[in-house]
């Protein structure tokens, strides 16, 4: 009898480490340089945590500092030919303002498109109104 809940107690506990992994998986660093702006919110020059919840293409990534969420966006996962070397950001200078439009993950064969499934609908509702 002992040995029975010896095993249980054993499948649970890889059951349980298996499925944090999992979750580690959905997250990334991002050291940005200048004060930028996501989803219109205007954050400081630093490093972020990036953590995304979802497995499909189009996720809700949260901006990160310590436990601390300072901004939150939808994203698309897309994938890469290659990987990076290193963990770095696509920004627009466009309007006098340095919005974030991508991340890529140094080591990893995807990056984070953030607003994509927003700029899609954005563009179809302005073309609309022509």
């Amino acid at each position: 009898m002992k040995l029975n809940y010896l095993a249980k107690t054993v499948v649970l506990g890889l059951a349980v480490l298996l499925a944090s992994s999992a979750f580690a998986s959905n997250k990334g660093t991002l050291q940005v340089r200048e004060p930028f702006v996501v989803n219109g919110q205007q954050l400081a020059a630093g490093q972020y945590q990036l953590r995304w919840d979802g497995t499909g293409s189009n996720v809700e990534v949260s901006f990160m500092q310590g436990k601390k969420e300072v901004a939150k966006a939808t994203a698309k996962v897309v994938t890469l030919d290659k990987a990076y070397g290193y963990d770095s950001a696509v920004i627009d200078h466009a309007g006098g303002k340095a919005t974030i439009n991508e991340v890529r993950f140094g080591g990893k064969k995807y990056a984070l498109e953030i607003g994509g499934t927003e700029k899609a609908e954005m563009g179809g509702s302005s073309d609309s109104s022509k």
